[in-house]
């Protein structure tokens, strides 16, 4: 699904990624552990460009995304984001968290359409018959796209059984209920990849477990997820690729048990010898 070649990221004289290569396939569930800034999650907003790399490639659907001159937008639209303080919409109710991207870019894409076709139109005035261009087929309207949105909004609040707060605003919910709201916002989207920069991390302990649950539930499905994480024991039961990145490289990957059971990396036994 992703394919990241030789990826490097620089902030001045710092080398925060150097040289990172990694294969995410389809339904994977990769957990990325390591020390404070070891550059985790830059390497997380590398891959959907939030941070622009400063080398190498990541391929997805074909397209190297990392590519300046690459429409980007088009491609966070199946790539979720999920950050480690929320970044709910506090001035927006719940329900208008979760709506608002599903909304915005199918109006978007309404609108785009509703152009095309007036230029056709004009265009094709001055056509002959046999050369006049089809427009483009419209089989929705504004208010439809909002009154779906809408009902998948609440259909995801209710899986999280959070449909009686779909009104109200995001200061009045605890914090595991915010990442979780900020979970199903994500999932608005349809995306085929989630990335999660600690999504607990910011969270009060009895709040860890809630979130980690619907993250659960979601490999379960399939989701491809890509997550950092300090949580060894949800990386250890959930995952089936752990990477360890220090000092911006990758210095150790493998499947949960081998990972954590025979680590080989000198760093990464000095690592897990602190945080088991």
């Amino acid at each position: 699904m992703i394919d990241v070649i030789n990826l490097r990221k620089q902030f001045g004289d710092v080398q925060v990624l150097n040289g990172i290569s990694i294969k995410i396939e389809k339904g994977d569930i990769m957990c990325v552990i390591g020390p404070s800034g070891s550059g985790k999650s830059t390497f997380l907003r590398c891959l959907n460009c939030m941070e622009d790399p400063t080398g190498g490639s990541i391929i997805f659907h074909g397209e190297d995304i990392a590519d300046m001159k690459v429409d980007i937008n088009k491609h966070r639209r199946k790539m979720g984001m999920v950050f480690q303080h929320f970044n709910l919409f506090n001035n927006k109710t719940v329900i208008q968290n979760i709506m608002l991207a599903p909304v915005f870019v199918q109006c978007q894409d309404l609108k785009k359409a509703k152009r095309k076709n007036s230029l056709t139109k004009l265009t094709n005035v001055f056509r002959k018959a046999q050369n006049k261009k089809e427009l483009v087929p419209i089989t929705t309207t504004k208010a439809q796209i909002k009154k779906e949105a809408y009902e998948h909004a609440m259909s995801l609040l209710k899986r999280i059984g959070l449909e009686e707060k779909a009104d109200v605003y995001p200061s009045t919910l605890s914090g595991g209920q915010k990442q979780r709201v900020a979970i199903v916002r994500a999932l608005a989207m349809n995306p085929e990849v989630i990335l999660f920069d600690e999504p607990t991390s910011a969270l009060d302990p009895e709040m860890v477990g809630e979130v980690l649950d619907l993250m659960k539930a979601l490999a379960k499905e399939g989701m491809t997820m890509i997550i950092v994480t300090h949580e060894m024991g949800f990386a250890r039961e959930v995952a089936n690729k752990v990477l360890f990145i220090d000092e911006g490289q990758i210095l150790e990957s493998g499947a949960p048990e081998e990972f954590f059971g025979n680590p080989k990396n000198p760093r990464l036994k000095e690592f897990l010898s602190k945080v088991l």
